[in-house]
């Protein structure tokens, strides 16, 4: 496996490759594993990408806090059969102050831009670097994170890209929990009750398909949280899987998404489920 960490020497190794590109940011776990794989089958060479982006963050405190285990990823990517790995520095990605500002519109207004403004915009930028510099024929995401899935959806679109874009299902633990790096910062106590959120949505589903309207749905999971003091839920939403959209009736011919993030003994989850 080749570990690149300049630009130059990623763009020359891309040159001659047709590549599947799996973008992180790190702190890597079974879902990311199960995109590398997924690239690797589909792919020439499998690329994937180490790079915790400073400009996505809002909060410097969850950005000093993201785990950092480069060496363990590095060895789980090798295991795994990643042929390259982009590793840059902060000052290869961002040799200059970026003036950019990308603008999602109503997309980014919602859900997970609605709380952490400047988020989205950050993300647009590093995946614009990460494709001008690698250049893939596919890249892969997954579904856990919806919003982020739309969002560069609509940016490959917009600037013709011409990249194929692949996102896969959630990957769970056994207790339903869905894998994200941000689960290695709950304390044993908490990760044993973090299966709730997930099971908050499952009934969320299960009352819309009964017959309830959205904020009858909204009103009953409020009553669950109301029970569990530890959950501080920040947003419980269902919406149009297209456009992000809250819906005020539930049809059985649209993608329907439930999505929710919350705070659980200080770290901030998030999840979704969509049929």
């Amino acid at each position: 496996m080749k570990v690149l960490k300049t630009r130059i020497e990623t763009q020359n190794y891309a040159k001659s490759h047709e590549i599947g590109l799996v973008p992180t940011m790190g702190a890597l776990h079974d879902g990311h594993l199960s995109l590398i794989k997924r690239a690797k089958k589909d792919n020439e060479v499998c690329a994937a990408s180490i790079f915790v982006n400073p400009i996505q963050f809002n909060n410097p405190e969850d950005l000093e806090k993201y785990p950092r285990t480069l060496e363990k990823d590095l060895d789980l990517l090798e295991k795994t059969g990643c042929d390259m790995v982009f590793v840059p520095s902060v000052e290869e990605m961002y040799p200059e102050p970026v003036a950019l500002k990308m603008d999602f519109g109503p997309l980014e207004r919602v859900l997970e831009g609605a709380f952490r403004p400047g988020h989205f915009n950050g993300v647009g930028i590093v995946v614009s670097k990460l494709f001008h510099m690698i250049k893939p024929q596919r890249a892969y995401f997954g579904l856990k994170d919806l919003q982020q899935c739309a969002i560069i959806n609509r940016m490959v679109k917009d600037l013709n890209f011409g990249i194929d874009l692949v996102f896969c299902d959630t990957v769970r633990a056994e207790d339903g929990l869905a894998l994200s790096s941000r689960n290695a910062r709950l304390s044993t106590e908490d990760r044993a009750k973090a299966p709730f959120l997930y099971s908050t949505l499952q009934a969320g589903q299960e009352l819309l398909l009964e017959g309830k309207s959205p904020e009858e749905v909204k009103t009953e999971i409020q009553k669950m949280f109301n029970n569990r003091s530890e959950f501080e839920l920040e947003y419980y939403e269902i919406v149009d899987f297209e456009n992000l959209q809250n819906i005020s009736t539930y049809d059985p011919q649209v993608k329907t998404a439930i999505v929710l993030a919350a705070h659980l003994g200080g770290v901030r989850l998030i999840d979704n489920i969509l049929w």
